[in-house]
């Protein structure tokens, strides 16, 4: 990751791409995961800055009382951005306020059941625009980095190339054999290659090294 990003806006960033990844998978499953993301990333952006150290944030200090109350709840965390951290520094909402409170019943209702269906477009982009901005302008970095440090992230996860192994789908089998799922059988290691195909990888070398250093203590 680049070293353009604050260590403490890490845990934010982690949280944008996270989203942004299920958001370019386009499924219907993931559209669902893509807006609880930006949503959450709106949320814990703000957290995140309202914690920090004053020196952190260029010296700016908020009484322990006004911080406890602005990080009440999601109402007022977004109050406090809007109300206090634009207003202080003199930057125009981008985004209307009654828009993002919109997105953020929508993502509620992912978790409840309040709002059916997958989210629209306009709701999901929304929200994503929202995440980009209130991340910028809150930890300095612009838009169009913030974008190139998302892409990058993104390449970086997406380079590795996962590959199945004939010696690891024995180990794997022989450990775990076969498992039912919905009716149906199937070896161990092919459920597991196709659901999480790093953890197969290492699980196998896991395998192999017990083996390798089992000697004749069986």
């Amino acid at each position: 990751m680049s070293a353009a990003l604050k260590p403490w806006a890490r845990g934010p960033f982690e949280v944008i791409v996270d989203a942004e990844m299920h958001r370019r998978d386009g499924k219907d499953y993931d559209r669902r995961l893509a807006l609880i993301g930006f949503d959450n990333a709106i949320e814990i952006s703000i957290t995140v800055y309202v914690n920090l150290h004053p020196i952190q944030r260029n010296g700016v200090q908020y009484d322990k009382e006004d911080v406890e109350r602005w990080l009440s709840n999601f109402h007022k965390k977004l109050g406090w951005f809007y109300d206090v951290f634009l207003a202080s520094q003199n930057r125009p909402a981008l985004v209307p306020k009654e828009h993002v409170i919109w997105y953020h019943r929508n993502r509620n209702g992912q978790y409840h059941g309040d709002v059916l269906g997958v989210p629209d477009v306009e709701t999901l982009e929304g929200a994503r625009e929202t995440a980009f901005w209130v991340f910028s302008e809150l930890f300095g970095i612009c838009r169009s980095a913030l974008e190139q440090l998302v892409d990058s992230e993104l390449r970086n996860r997406t380079g590795k190339r996962w590959e199945k192994s004939r010696e690891i789908d024995k180990l794997i089998d022989r450990e775990f054999g076969v498992v039912e799922i919905g009716g149906g059988r199937y070896y161990a290691s092919e459920v597991l290659f196709a659901v999480d195909p790093g953890y197969y990888t290492q699980l196998g070398q896991d395998l192999k090294s017990a083996v390798e250093g089992g000697g004749e203590d069986e």
